[in-house]
Parts: structure tokens; C-alpha cells; sequence
């Protein structure tokens, strides 16, 4: 236990053959219960938990997928385990060892202490996030985790890709993880549904490990055209949910007629790039109209996106700076 509270650590593991003895020789004590869920691994890796010496004690529990369902589902099944186990914290950690397990009381902390309900580490705050992240990762990551901001409305979380995160027994029980996106898109898809109910959320600084022996199956473009597409359907999904169904705000107006004018500014500024090459001079009412309507669009939209930054703004307190001490490897 730590500090009265009983916690899991959920593993989602997919060919972890070589990393997962890592991920269990190295679990704090703290950890009363380590689920491995084992996602129709094509390798050694159930064979490896089971031949593992800790294997047998109550702590280790796997749980064998009968047909793969991504990193999310793996994720989602470890979660369902833990709530209805009794955990009062559940945390998320990978099974390739890429998660620092000096990191998890910082992670804890925070839920621990009723402040926040879920915790997500932060990788690109620390000074070493560039030097040790991949540069296409970083980039889309960074890339990713702004538009994540603006369809979940947890403005000041900054690492939304990160599966280092904690979650307390009563969003477990709120969330409904049958529903849960099953991919790599489960951590944008966990906040924005976070958000619609009203639960707490805070980045925590945690250390970037690379490089220890993992191997990463991501196609970096191709999550990236993914997981951006599921924003887009999660945006409006919120809006609808939170402004609409749930409760009502005048940002729907806003975001509304910003889109609105939007489209209206692609279509007079592709008018205008027409005329102009046919004629040989500026069109100057159409230029006008265009840029009265991009105007209009970007005041509507940015105003809006301001109105959900204060109504959210409770909901997801700014990252709270620590110093990181570590020993000397």
C-alpha cells in the first residue's frame, strides 16, 4: 500500500519477451497488485511472467487476451480488473521498461491527496526531453498534444501521448472502459471523456527513458493521421456532450459561426486566387471579403476557445514544478 491507499499498476504488454522480467524486477514495493495483461503476444512474453520466480504470489496477476486489441484495450481491461478488485489507484505502465519507476510516487501523490483524479507524466518538460526523445516523436508528439488541448479542454496538459498516469477508484467506476478507444489513440480519447464528466486532471514531470532494450511497432505518420482524425470527432463529440446535451454555454455560438466564416474564408480566398491569375490584379472586393471573413472566424474562434480555457480551467490545475534528484547510475 502507500499511504492507506491500495494500488495496481496496470502493464500492457504486446512481445515484451525481453522487457517485461525488467518491468516486475524493478516494481516498488509500494505496488500491491501487478496486472500484466497480455495482448495475444506473439512472443515469449506470457511464458516469461509465468517462469518469472514472483510468479505465484498474489501480486502478479495476468490476465491472457483471447484476440489483440491494441494498447488501449489491453489498458482498458487492466482498469476494469482494478475497479472491480477493490484499487483505490490504478497506474499505467508500460511493459518495455520505458517508465521510470522512481517516477510513481510523484505520479501518486497528487490522486493520493485528493487534489486531482487522474495524473499523466510529462516527459517534454525536463531539460533531457530533446536529447533523449526520437526528433519525429517529440514533434509529434508536441504536435498532437496541442490539439489535444483544444478537443479535450484540459488546457495545461502538454504530453498527451504519455501512458505514465494514475487514476483514482472513482473515475474507474464513472468511466465506461467497454467504450474506450482500443489503440493509440486511448490516452486522447480517456481525456476528452475525462473532461465531459468533470474529473480532475494534472501533468506530473517524469523522466524520458529510451533506448533500454525496447522496440517500438509505432508508424509514427501513420498514428499521427490517426489519432488526428479521432480528435476532430472527439472535439465535437465534447461540444455536443458538455455545451449541448449535458449543459449549455454560449461558445457553441462562437465556434459555430467561426467555422462557419471559416469555410467561407477558404472559399473567397480561393475566388480570389483564381481571379487573380486570370485577370493579372488583385481582386480587390474579394480580397476584402476574404479577409473580413478569415477576421471574423479567427476573433469567433479564438474567443471561443477562451470561454472552454475558464470553464475548464478548475478542472486542470498547471503543472506543478519539482526538482528531480536522481543517483548517478
Amino acid at each position: 500500500m502507500y499511504r492507506n491507499k491500495k494500488i495496481s499498476v496496470v502493464v500492457p504488454a504486446y512481445n515484451e519477451e525481453t522487457q517485461i522480467a525488467i518491468v516486475i524486477d524493478t516494481m516498488p514495493d509500494l505496488v500491491d497488485h501487478i496486472v500484466i495483461v497480455n495482448d495475444l503476444s506473439k512472443d515469449r512474453t506470457a511464458e516469461v511472467v509465468t517462469s518469472h520466480p514472483a510468479y505465484g504470489d498474489s501480486r502478479i496477476v495476468l490476465i491472457n487476451h483471447e484476440e489483440n486489441q491494441g494498447v488501449g484495450g489491453a489498458i482498458a481491461t487492466g482498469y476494469k480488473w482494478s475497479r472491480d478488485n477493490g484499487i483505490d489507484i490504478s497506474v499505467v505502465m508500460a511493459g518495455d521498461a520505458q517508465m521510470n519507476p522512481a517516477d510513481l510516487p510523484a505520479i501518486l501523490d497528487p490522486v493520493v491527496e485528493d487534489r486531482v483524479d487522474y495524473t499523466k507524466g510529462n516527459r517534454l518538460v525536463t531539460g533531457e526531453a530533446f536529447k533523449r526523445i526520437p526528433k519525429i516523436r517529440f514533434f509529434g508528439n508536441s504536435a498532437l498534444s496541442l490539439f489535444t488541448k483544444i478537443a479535450s479542454g484540459y488546457w495545461h496538459v502538454a504530453d498527451s501521448q504519455t501512458g505514465y498516469t494514475a487514476i483514482n477508484a472513482r473515475a474507474l467506476k464513472v468511466i465506461n472502459w467497454d467504450k474506450m478507444f482500443k489503440r493509440y489513440g486511448q490516452p486522447n480519447d480517456l481525456l476528452v471523456k475525462l473532461n465531459v464528466e468533470g474529473f480532475r486532471v494534472q501533468d506530473v514531470p517524469v523522466e524520458p527513458v529510451y533506448n533500454v532494450g525496447e522496440q517500438s511497432g509505432i508508424n509514427i505518420r501513420k498514428v499521427i493521421f490517426t489519432i488526428g482524425s479521432l480528435l476532430v470527432r472527439l472535439f465535437f463529440w465534447r461540444l455536443r456532450e458538455k455545451y449541448i446535451i449535458r449543459n449549455f454555454h454560449p461558445l457553441v455560438f462562437f465556434y459555430s459561426f467561426g467555422f462557419l466564416t471559416a469555410a467561407l474564408s477558404v472559399l473567397f480566398f480561393l475566388r480570389f486566387i483564381i481571379l487573380w491569375i486570370d485577370q493579372g490584379v488583385v481582386p480587390e472586393i474579394t480580397f476584402l471579403s476574404w479577409l473580413f471573413t478569415f477576421s471574423i472566424s479567427f476573433n469567433a474562434i479564438s474567443f471561443a476557445m477562451w470561454f472552454d480555457y475558464e470553464e475548464n480551467k478548475h478542472l486542470n490545475p498547471p503543472l506543478e514544478r519539482r526538482e528531480v534528484i536522481r543517483e548517478p547510475s
